[in-house]
């Protein structure tokens, strides 16, 4: 049986993790709804080209980093947005159970395990 309350309160944890990660690489823009990656301060008004590549790979490590969690926690925002619909925990192509284990490892699964997400 599904205990949905568990799974709301599995992805909530998520989604606060998620939220805190963001926000220590980047801000969401308002304009867009995206997150963006934002650089570390500099630290003295003309930084030397060692300090600047620093800064660039910091930068680009963000901006990857963001690229995967951001599409996850829109993943577990959805999911906490039907969580107490009959159709939670239905499979979106074949439209039965997904599978437990399959919910306890992802809990804003939206597929079975055999027509997982590509």
């Amino acid at each position: 049986m599904l205990d949905k309350k568990k799974i709301k309160e599995k992805l909530e944890k998520e989604r606060d993790i998620l939220l805190e990660q963001l926000r220590d690489m980047g801000k969401l823009n308002p304009e867009t709804g995206e997150w963006e990656a934002t650089p570390e301060e500099q630290d003295t008004p003309e930084a030397d080209p060692n300090e600047m590549a620093d800064r660039f790979e910091d930068f680009e490590a963000k901006s990857s980093m963001i690229k995967t969690l951001a599409p996850r926690l829109n993943d577990i925002l959805r999911a906490l947005k039907s969580v107490n619909r009959e159709s939670f925990g239905k499979c979106e192509v074949c439209k039965k159970d997904i599978e437990d284990d399959r919910l306890e490892a992802n809990p804003a699964a939206r597929t079975c395990k055999e027509h997982l997400e590509g």
